[in-house]
Formats: C-alpha cells, structure tokens, sequence
C-alpha cells in the first residue's frame, strides 16, 4: 500500500480550498463563493414562474454559455456580440436592474460546434479588482471592473492550434498572483500561468500523456487546495488526475488506472470536486465515478483509489459535495446521493422525464438544489435522506448550460437568449 494510503483521514482533512477573500453576497468565478457550487447563506426563491415571477431579463447580444460572476453591483459575463464568424468575443456588464452598464468586444469569435455550443462558455473570474476571460478563441484577456483591457493575448499564436473537437469549456482560475489556464488536447497540452497585472508568462508546464483517440480531451476547470502552506493545483483530463505546484506548475502527484484499456472518446467535461481530502472525478462518459485521497507525491493507480462506482457517474454537470455526501446530477436527469467517504449508495432517484438534458451544474443552497435542463426546465428540489422533493418546477423559454447563480437573495439564470433575475 501507498504511503497516502497509510497517512490519517484527519491529515488529509487539512486539505481544503483555498478561500479566496470574499462575502456570500459575490459570486465571483463559476462554482460560486466557495469554487463548490454551493450557495451562501440567504432566502432564495423557491417557489416562483419563469414568466410571472421575473424581476427583469436582458436581452443578450449573441450566443454563450458561460455562468454570470457577481462583484457587488455588477454582474459580469462573456458571450458572442454578433452571430457566427462575423460576431465578436465580448465581455457584458450588468447592474441588478438588468441595465447593460459596458460591453467590450476582443476579437472575432469562433462559433460554438455544439448545437448548445459557443465560443464563450468559459465562465470569467474576478478577485474584486480585476477579471480575466478566456474564449474558444483562445483569446485571454484581463479587464478592471469598469470595462477596461488591462492585457490580452491569444495563445493559438503564441503555442499553436487548439484542437478541441467540440467547444471549450475550462474557466481560468486564479492562484496567487497568477491567472491559470488549461489546455488539454490532442495536440501539445499544458497549464499556462499568466501573471494577473502584466500578463507575462509566469510558469507553463506541458501536460501530455498517451490516450485513445479523443480521451485526451478535456472540458475541465481545475481545483485549487492547500496542502500545508503550499497551494496546489488539482487537474483532471486526459485519463489522469494530477496535482501541481501553483508556484511553479511542477507535477507533485498523479492518479492513473481510469481507462487502462485507453478507449476512445473518453473526454472529460464534467470537473472534479474535492471536500474532506477527497477528490471525485466522474469519467467514462457518465459511467463511472471514484474517489481518492488527494496529496502525497508520487505515481498512484487504480488500487489506490478510495472507492470506484460503475454505471453511477455524470458526463457533463459537476457534482456538488456537503455534509459527507455527494450529489450527482446525470446527463438524463438521473441523481443519486452517495457518501463521500466509501462510494456507498444512499439513494437515487429521477426527475420527471421529457424536458431536455442536463449541461448545467446544480446548484446547492442549503437543502435545496436547483437544477436546469438544456431546454429551460427549472427545478428546485429539497434533499431528504432518502431522496429529493420537488418544490418548484417552471420552464423558461429558453436554451440553457450555465449553472443557477444564487446571490442575493436572487437567482440568476443565464440562457442563449437572456439573462434572468428572479427574486422578489
């Protein structure tokens, strides 16, 4: 047995996110205040209609599938200005009327493959002072929060053709003084940090390993942790999860053992999540689903996972994980709860069939998911210990892949058509 096999659950409890310095009431990067998808503490809406119940929806100007980010007054997210290849990657900035206080255009856009696709579903990032944005465009740019460009650069030109077959997907992250972005393909993959003020290359640390046709592939955003007074970057694509040095990028440790048989089109799109020290990824096209120790250093495989399920899994919604128990939202809207520790079963159930598929990631706000189909079906779900209740369900008119932002007091809902703001 490995050496993490041998050390305590209590050490590797230490391990937890890096909580960046923000309230409840901001969401600033995709998963929400605590990069979990879990909401802060607040009365949101649980029974209401998309249509009677709206306190506004803007008009948006083009195609995109990235979550809105909130920083006090402004809601911040990035989307096509234009249709096809004649539009632009831009970057929207609303108040809570629903007013659009700035727009900012950065370059043609290239249009999602997808039918739910675009080439803005990379979701934005702030600290409070500053917000980075990244586009199938493989356009990176820095903005302050009044609009400004700060820095851009485009890394297509700067380490070659991005070959992902469909749209990408990875949100940038920030660790430290340095913006972190993701490429995992075909082609020559790497973890690229950009400093957050100057845009300068700070670290790029190649990632390539040997896969099937299209396993390499990967839709993911990365974890940060913290491991002592080192933060860590958790990377899952590829048939690998590894872990980094956020200061450098240098591998520390490496899970394999997920596709040993190395079957095609086994990409990733679903993230990982960590709680408690536990990593989960879902992989195998929502077929599987495991659970390991993350820390240590080293090579581990499949024997050295925690627990590993088949047939359970998610291909395309991340999991949200409290209270020991994980939640898992499948493609067809299966969801099961299963303990974080063991992998053990503790229920499963379905929501009611003929409204769509599930892109987007659930949201958890106490005990109470919400959850959104592709085609606009809304529901809001209270957890039990033997499965869920269904509260609220309403259907917005609309095509939708971002993930429910709860703030506020409000829900936000970002569709191909609108922006939404339900609350009272």
């Amino acid at each position: 047995m490995n050496t993490i096999l041998k050390c305590s659950l209590t050490a590797f409890i230490a391990l937890i996110l890096i909580a960046m310095p923000v309230q409840a009431q901001n969401w600033p990067n995709w998963r929400g205040p605590g990069s979990d998808g879990i909401a802060g503490k607040g009365n949101y809406p649980v029974r209401f209609s998309a249509t009677d119940d709206l306190l506004w929806k803007s008009e948006l100007p083009g195609k995109g599938g990235s979550t809105p980010i909130v920083w006090k007054d402004r809601i911040i997210l990035t989307s096509g200005v234009g249709e096809g290849t004649e539009g632009e990657d831009g970057v929207l900035c609303y108040d809570w009327t629903g007013k659009l206080q700035w727009q900012v255009k950065l370059g043609r856009q290239i249009p999602g493959r997808n039918a739910r696709g675009s080439g803005s579903c990379p979701s934005a990032v702030t600290d409070g002072e500053r917000l980075f944005v990244f586009f199938k465009s493989s356009t990176v740019a820095a903005l302050n929060l009044n609009g400004k460009v700060l820095w851009k650069t485009n890394l297509q030109e700067n380490y070659g053709a991005i070959t992902y077959f469909w749209d990408l997907g990875s949100s940038p992250i920030l660790v430290g003084d340095n913006v972190v972005i993701t490429v995992m393909h075909e082609g020559s993959s790497y973890l690229l940090a950009l400093d957050q003020v100057s845009g300068k290359v700070a670290w790029k640390y190649d990632r390539n390993y040997s896969c099937g046709r299209e396993s390499a592939q990967s839709y993911t955003t990365p974890l940060v942790i913290r491991e002592g007074n080192r933060a860590n970057i958790v990377v899952w694509g590829a048939d690998h999860l590894t872990g980094h040095d956020a200061a450098t990028g240098e591998l520390i440790w490496s899970y394999s053992g997920f596709n040993p048989e190395k079957r095609p089109a086994w990409r990733t799109i679903a993230s990982p999540v960590i709680s408690r020290g536990v990593v989960l990824v879902p992989y195998g096209r929502g077929q599987y689903i495991a659970g390991m120790k993350a820390g240590g250093s080293g090579e581990f495989t499949q024997k050295d996972f925690l627990w590993q399920e088949n047939g359970i899994g998610t291909d395309v919604a991340t999991p949200v994980v409290s209270d020991g128990k994980v939640y898992i939202l499948g493609f067809n809207g299966s969801i099961w709860c299963l303990d974080l520790l063991t992998g053990e079963e503790l229920w499963k159930t379905t929501l009611p069939g003929g409204n769509g598929v599930y892109y987007s990631s659930p949201t958890l706000a106490g005990d109470k998911l919400y959850i959104c189909s592709d085609e606009g079906a809304f529901y809001v779900c209270q957890i039990s210990p033997t499965g869920i209740q269904i509260l609220n369900q309403t259907k917005f008119e609309d095509y939708v892949v971002a993930t429910p932002v709860l703030v506020r007091d409000r829900i936000l809902l970002r569709g191909t058509k609108n922006l939404y703001c339900i609350g009272k």
